[in-house]
């Protein structure tokens, strides 16, 4: 896990708002909104987590998806991409990644 995502999830476990290079946390009500070069890439809740894109399925923003996964997330989701196409292993079954999609 790269330095930037550690502290990305160390500002919203502490609900605190992070500004660092081209990602940014803004937290508020117990919900942390993350952000990638200015596009909403996940929104953070105490019990549940939305993904998006933020209009580009990136390397980057896979990276930082898989992090907030990894730290929020239930054991073994993460997000890949099969022939150009992403999808989330929720559960031990990959299904088909659409910007939006929510996880409890």
């Amino acid at each position: 896990m790269r330095k930037i995502e550690r502290q990305m999830i160390q500002a919203i476990q502490e609900n605190k708002d992070l500004k660092l290079d081209n990602t940014e946390v803004i937290s508020c009500s117990n919900v942390s909104d993350v952000y990638l070069h200015g596009n909403l890439i996940a929104r953070i809740g105490e019990t549940w987590m939305e993904l998006f894109d933020g209009g580009y399925q990136s390397n980057t923003t896979k990276s930082r998806l898989n992090a907030l996964l990894s730290a929020f997330g239930m054991e073994g989701e993460y997000v890949f991409q099969k022939n150009f196409e992403w999808f989330v292993n929720y559960d031990g079954s990959p299904i088909p990644f659409f910007s939006g999609m929510r996880l409890n």
